[in-house]
């Protein structure tokens, strides 16, 4: 068995499609009109909860038990640019982790929660380039010393 995709059920399947297009730049593999796949592996199905046999109140919004992660390697330009749309819904303002990475959370038009990352290798450079040695830049976001090397000998 191997993993294959990550269905999300949505209530409006052109307005999920727009929002993933537009915001991440999600093209499609399939359109099977009220199921998208998208060539990341996302697939957008609405009437869900007649295709899977269940209950359509069971389908509960803002569940917040789990999200879809993306990383930006400018983090600071993909910020800006998510600033140009606003109708966003943010879950919360920009957060840096004990680890260095800066990072938001969004709720996609049906609140599935999206959390945009900095990709860790430009924190790794960040610190690199602040003149910490690999080690000192190792401790302070929290990875392995092979990781920060691979990121200075331009691997990552």
């Amino acid at each position: 068995m191997k993993y294959i995709s990550t269905l999300l059920a949505v209530k409006d399947i052109k307005k999920s499609r727009q929002f993933y297009e537009e915001i991440f730049h999600e093209e499609v593999k399939f359109d099977f009109g009220r199921n998208i796949v998208f060539k990341s592996g996302i697939c957008l199905q609405q009437d869900f909860a007649l295709l899977a046999d269940i209950s359509p109140e069971s389908i509960v919004e803002r569940s917040h038990n789990m999200e879809l992660y993306y990383e930006a390697s400018d983090f600071e330009n993909e910020l800006n640019r998510l600033a140009e749309y606003q109708y966003i819904k943010y879950v919360h303002p920009l957060k840096i982790h004990a680890w260095k990475q800066q990072v938001i959370r969004i709720y996609d038009p049906d609140y599935h929660i999206i959390e945009i990352g900095e990709a860790m290798e430009s924190v790794a450079k960040r610190y690199l380039q602040k003149g910490y040695s690999i080690e000192e830049t190792a401790k302070i976001i929290q990875h392995p010393i092979a990781f920060v090397k691979s990121v200075e000998l331009g691997k990552k």
